[in-house]
């Protein structure tokens, strides 16, 4: 470590002396995976997913950050969501996938916001509104190709067609959803882009959205007009059959409250479940589920465990996961390198989104998207 980089290092202890976690997001990776996605995406225009906080990540300033690195569409869940994004993104085109209520309107209106609209009654709503104000506002149109999730069924997708020789039906995109982009062999992906190419070319001059991130990797035929990636964009794998193509996003470490000595057949946590087979030095962790990192992550004898980067070395953890701590057995870590108050790094320094999601039990999405609010949040780069 250069004296400068110690200095750094020193000031950032001081500064959050107080934290128990710290989250660092790296916004110029953020940045880099979705320039990676949009050259993979050509000709077609790459959005960004920014829902549920921008994965955990902080929508202000990941939308903020993509804005300025030229992404022109976001895509949120819900209208406080595209309150925050709009601040950060003043110019962007910003859909709404929840879609638009009834008393609504006012609401997208103040923000130009564009609602993901999936069934009749929902249009209807929306067209009453434009009319009775006088909005000029846009929406996309969501046609149901195998989800049963939300949606138009194609059936009645096919009846809005009419509409379209209005000059202002207001309709800026479709779009639809793929039910198993991340299985390269899946049967249900050719049913859907063959049922969605169908659609698509009778809403023709209508820009079309089918891939999310893993759908990227389908080939040219998924892409359309337009990409929505979100989970790739902050480092979780969208092509788990193979190598991850996106840098990683998100460094947590937590802090640790209490180094102890435990003896050989002495149990550590709730139940029992992890037993000392030799004399062990056990460093209590300041996380737990409530911040996060999932119950199912805990030590059970003679079972694979989530590992803890402690000083350069992977230690597992001991025991199950309480709701605000974490045991880490540290014995083969030397004694100097460890004290109380120390740093160590739950995610990342080689302990991926992904591998955190197997011990969980889920996928890197609900990882990134449980990250807990007593995390101090840093951000890097990203200008």
């Amino acid at each position: 470590m250069t004296a400068d980089s110690a200095t750094a290092a020193r000031a950032d202890d001081t500064a959050h002396a107080g934290a128990t976690g710290i989250l660092t997001v790296d916004l110029d990776a953020i940045v880099a995976n979705w320039r990676m996605l949009e050259g993979k995406a050509v000709p077609a225009e790459c959005a960004a997913v920014v829902k549920a906080d921008a994965y955990g990540c902080g929508l202000g300033p990941v939308t903020g950050a993509l804005a300025r690195a030229g992404c022109k569409t976001f895509f949120v869940a819900t209208l406080d969501e595209a309150r925050a994004a709009r601040e950060a993104a003043p110019n962007a085109a910003i859909y709404v996938l929840d879609g638009f209520f009834s008393g609504s309107g006012k609401l997208f209106a103040a923000i130009d916001c564009r609602p993901v609209i999936g069934d009749a009654i929902e249009l209807a709503e929306w067209d009453a509104f434009r009319r009775d104000s006088g909005w000029q506002g846009l929406a996309a149109i969501h046609i149901d190709t195998g989800m049963n999730r939300l949606g138009f069924p194609v059936s009645e997708a096919q009846a809005l067609l009419p509409r379209l020789r209005n000059a202002n039906h207001g309709i800026a995109l479709v779009m639809s959803h793929l039910v198993s982009a991340e299985l390269l062999g899946a049967s249900t992906n050719a049913r859907q882009v063959a049922a969605f190419r169908e659609i698509a070319s009778l809403y023709a001059g209508i820009p079309a959205s089918l891939a999310n991130s893993s759908g990227i990797f389908l080939g040219p035929q998924f892409h359309f007009d337009l990409v929505r990636p979100g989970a790739a964009l902050y480092g979780v794998n969208p092509t788990p059959e193979a190598d991850t193509p996106v840098q990683p996003v998100v460094e947590l470490k937590a802090r640790v409250v209490q180094i102890r000595n435990v003896g050989r057949g002495d149990t550590v946590g709730y139940g029992g479940t992890w037993t000392a087979r030799r004399p062990a030095r056990i460093a209590i962790v300041a996380a737990g589920y409530a911040d996060g990192y999932f119950r199912a992550a805990g030590g059970v004898d003679g079972a694979r465990t989530a590992e803890v980067m402690v000083a350069g070395q992977r230690c597992p953890v001991a025991g199950r996961i309480s709701m605000d701590l974490i045991a880490v057995d540290v014995t083969d870590v030397p004694p100097h390198a460890l004290r109380r108050g120390s740093m160590v790094t739950l995610l990342g320094g080689g302990i991926g989104v992904d591998e955190l999601a197997m011990h969980f039990g889920t996928i890197g999405y609900e990882v990134l998207s449980s990250l807990g609010p007593r995390y101090v949040r840093v951000y890097k780069g990203g200008a």
